[in-house]
């Protein structure tokens, strides 16, 4: 897996965005700090290894959705049972994303890119669809606005690795017009028979990219 070289460009808007909307939003921020801290306990945002470019690990941030809930096993409740109202509305709404704009401002992620998985799928990629961390993850992707959690596996990695190929300053600007569309309708936030998206297991099955919404001609 190779990493591909940021442009110069494509860093400094990921810099300069990021820092000017960790600004505005800050009192927005802090507000769902706080009620999410009522909502849900200590702490109120969530912390997790996620793999960036070339597959390094970083602490990827964002609200908490889900309250701390186990069985009498003393495993984990399903998400549908331990994901809050507010958790869904945040979830619905993107605003539980927002945090990750301190990862932007990092170097961590990207405003546009493929989505930061779990740590555990990288040995369950096959080698094409390890090319997703061949760029920075990103705030949000072209898997993201053609379905997000609604489409396959499959079909969001190959969506993942077609924006590798393709990747330019203009596309990235119709990604984030387009996640902005998506936001207010709030579509695909959830996968089909699941609270959140169904973990990915392994398949050796890679279908070739589809014309997909906003695709540039």
């Amino acid at each position: 897996m190779r990493p591909v070289r940021p442009a110069p460009l494509k860093r400094l808007i990921d810099i300069a965005a990021s820092a000017a909307a960790l600004f505005v939003l800050a009192p927005a921020l802090t507000l769902l700090w706080i009620l999410a801290r009522l909502q849900m306990g200590a702490p109120a945002l969530f912390r997790q290894p996620r793999p960036g470019l070339g597959g390094r690990p970083f602490q990827m941030i964002k609200f908490r959705t889900m309250r701390d809930a186990v069985g009498h096993d003393g495993q984990p409740l399903p998400d549908a049972e331990r994901l809050t109202p507010f958790g869904k509305w945040l979830r619905s709404t993107s605003l539980d994303e927002l945090p990750e704009l301190w990862n932007v401002l990092k170097g961590e992620m990207s405003l546009v890119g493929p989505r930061p998985l779990l740590m555990e799928y990288l040995p369950l990629y096959s080698s094409q669809q390890a090319r997703r961390h061949e760029v920075r993850p990103g705030l949000t992707g072209w898997a993201q606005v053609n379905g997000r959690n609604a489409i396959d596996w499959e079909e969001k990695f190959a969506l993942d690795v077609w924006y590798v190929d393709h990747q330019s300053f203009w596309l990235d600007f119709q990604i984030i017009l387009l996640t902005f569309k998506k936001i207010f309708a709030r579509e695909g936030i959830t996968g089909e028979g699941s609270a959140t998206m169904q973990r990915f297991t392994g398949r050796s099955t890679f279908p070739p990219p589809v014309q997909h919404i906003g695709e540039p001609e």
